[in-house]
């Protein structure tokens, strides 16, 4: 076997690297850390012996001396919600702090938690962060566990995604637009989101003494939307309606154009989540945008705190808009 060639099988070590390339297996861990002042030729002579023996830098052995990986963990449950929006905005602000992630799913609290912990004490990662609960105030690991407060077990929103306040704004500018005949189809009960939509509903009606032919519960899907615009009574249908997001709205467009109603001109429709087709339906679809990235940054931005106290990753105020589109217009003549 030819000198620094490893075992067939065995993992190359670094000192197997310093001996091919023929330097001191300190200068190996120095281009490793990608400290610098290395010469070039000794640079290539690491990089060309590192390819032929395949060598890959031992994690668990560094972060054991170090402590430092470069590496958080995200935990999410099993899913009821596409979570995408707040993982792309916590792996953001991961990055921009010089860190990757991992994400991991995880079922049941007390499972997520004791995974947690598990991730937390295995020396592959500097961080963790739950983007749900973990059952318990604190749950304590070698390195930080931070567990979001924006959802619950199951996905739906128990923070900043409750806000149900831009309803007031859709509410009064329909209004204006000369709407005074409304209908509300919402979301699941179980959702306090649904709930505080819906809630918000009924008080903008009523402040503002328009008539409201129903409201309704849906389930979130574009079928209870469809069901509901089948469901009216031509001759008091409403002329606006709100839908609790913007799959129930496209169901209601939908059933309102086999009755043969168009959208806007003899219905108004607004939705909420500023789905990533919204902008493209026919008409595009006026919605509420909320900054999912936002919850996730903010949460990772919490963590990164704990872990690099003198870096500046204050968490920034969620936002939340009315976004005015296709889907709605002046009230139709009577």
């Amino acid at each position: 076997m030819a000198e620094g060639q490893s075992i067939p099988g065995k993992r190359p070590t670094m000192i197997e690297v310093a001996r091919l390339a023929g330097v001191s297996h300190q200068t190996v861990s120095r281009f490793l850390r990608h400290e610098g002042g290395l010469r070039p030729e000794t640079v290539v002579r690491i990089e060309r012996a590192v390819d032929e023996l395949g060598y890959r830098p031992n994690l668990v052995a560094r972060s054991m001396r170090t402590r430092r990986t470069g590496r958080l963990a995200v935990l999410l449950p099993h899913l009821t919600f596409d979570p995408a929006r707040m993982v792309a905005g916590a792996a953001e602000a991961a990055e921009a702090a010089g860190f990757t992630i991992e994400v991991l799913s995880v079922g049941g609290t007390s499972r997520r938690a004791e995974r947690a912990r598990e991730i937390a004490d295995s020396g592959q990662v500097e961080g963790v962060l739950s983007l749900a609960p973990l059952g318990a105030d604190v749950v304590e690991g070698s390195v930080p566990i931070i567990a979001s407060d924006e959802v619950d077990d199951d996905m739906r929103g128990i923070g900043g995604l409750i806000d149900a306040s831009p309803v007031d704004e859709i509410v009064a500018h329909l209004v204006d637009l000369g709407h005074r005949r409304f209908a509300y189809v919402g979301g699941d009960p179980g959702f306090a989101s649904a709930r505080a939509r819906r809630e918000r509903f009924v008080a903008a009606a009523a402040l503002h003494g328009v008539e409201v032919t129903d409201v309704v519960d849906g389930d979130w899907g574009g079928e209870s939307g469809v069901d509901f615009a089948m469901s009216w009574d031509a001759g008091r249908r409403p002329t606006a309606v709100v839908a609790a997001n913007d799959i129930v709205a496209a169901g209601v467009i939908r059933g309102a154009r086999a009755r043969g109603w168009r959208v806007p001109d003899d219905l108004s429709v607004t939705g909420w989540d500023d789905h990533a087709v919204a902008r493209f339906t026919v008409p595009s679809l006026t919605t509420v945008g909320v900054d999912r990235e936002g919850l996730g940054r903010n949460a990772m931005r919490r963590l990164i705190a704990v872990l690099r106290p003198e870096a500046e990753v204050e968490p920034a105020p969620l936002s939340t808009a009315v976004i005015w589109r296709e889907s709605t217009g002046p009230a139709p003549a009577t």
